[in-house]
């Protein structure tokens, strides 16, 4: 596997790609490579013949300071895993790399509906500068596809919402959620929870699962259901942010909505938990 940090090197390589008829794959990560990563990028690789995994913790995209400076970098402990599951590049730009004129002077991509409930009320900023790194990271790479998650649900939708409004020519491709075996999904940032918090931690996709059962029914009691959900998980030691259905698109869900999907967002000692779970609404025969 091939490391670059900068432009020049990674067109280098791409242009080869290309002039061979390559079909090239982009995985955007921060680092902090675990199982989910390597299952993106093995998806990557069912829709591509070369596959870049982009290592980049973007300053921009974090609303506290702190969480910016403590967020883990294991930038060589990521290209020994990268590596051995096949990627054939690893890009790790660093700052000046990615905005060449300074954070001040940066130009911005700011999304707009999708980026603006949920965690777009509890992150400012937190989008702009995702959906801006992302842009900046297709642009260096103009891929074929590129690879997202589906825990980061409306992250997945801010970029199919920024790839067609741009009209970037690249296909945008969601891989579910990877768990662990008690159900709690993958994130670099379950290594801040404590022992404790850790076993109490899977009860949050439980609740998310109870949830997306009893909001099928087309005329289910959703606010009921979600005001349920938030006092018991608050209850339990979690501090809840959001706790809420939305149709697929994530607008206020309608009685029309063939497909919902129920998010949350809560505090579990120092580590901020997000997840969600789709489902189809029930509809009578």
């Amino acid at each position: 596997m091939r490391r670059v940090s900068d432009a020049a090197a990674l067109r280098a390589r791409l242009d080869a790609w290309r002039a061979a008829g390559e079909r090239i794959g982009l995985v955007p990560t921060m680092g902090n490579i675990h199982e989910g990563h390597l299952r993106l990028v093995d998806a990557a690789r069912r829709h591509a013949t070369r596959v870049v995994v982009s290592v980049f913790v973007n300053p921009t995209q974090f609303d506290r300071a702190d969480d910016f400076e403590r967020y883990p970098r294991t930038l060589e402990a990521d290209a020994a895993a990268l590596a051995g599951c096949g990627a054939d590049l690893l890009l790790a730009p660093t700052v000046d790399v990615m905005y060449p004129d300074g954070l001040d002077l940066a130009a911005y991509v700011e999304p707009t509906h999708s980026a603006r409930p949920l965690e777009g009320e509890f992150r400012p900023g937190h989008f702009r500068g995702m959906a801006t790194v992302v842009t900046k990271l297709l642009n260096l790479v103009q891929p074929h596809c590129a690879v997202f998650g589906e825990k980061d649900y409306q992250q997945l939708a801010v970029v199919r919402a920024v790839v067609r409004e741009l009209l970037l020519p690249v296909e945008i491709i969601g891989v579910p959620t990877v768990r662990e075996p008690d159900g709690l999904a993958m994130s670099s940032r379950n290594q801040y929870l404590t022992a404790a918090e850790r076993a109490l931690a899977p009860r949050l996709y439980a609740a998310l699962q109870a949830a997306a059962r009893d909001g099928a029914a087309p005329d289910a009691p959703l606010a009921a259901i979600e005001a349920y959900h938030t006092k018991a998980l608050n209850e339990a030691g979690f501090r809840v942010e959001y706790f809420q259905f939305r149709n697929a698109q994530l607008a206020p869900p309608a009685p029309g909505d063939d497909r919902r999907v129920v998010l949350a967002a809560a505090w579990l000692g120092k580590a901020r938990l997000i997840d969600n779970q789709p489902f189809a609404v029930a509809r009578e025969r």
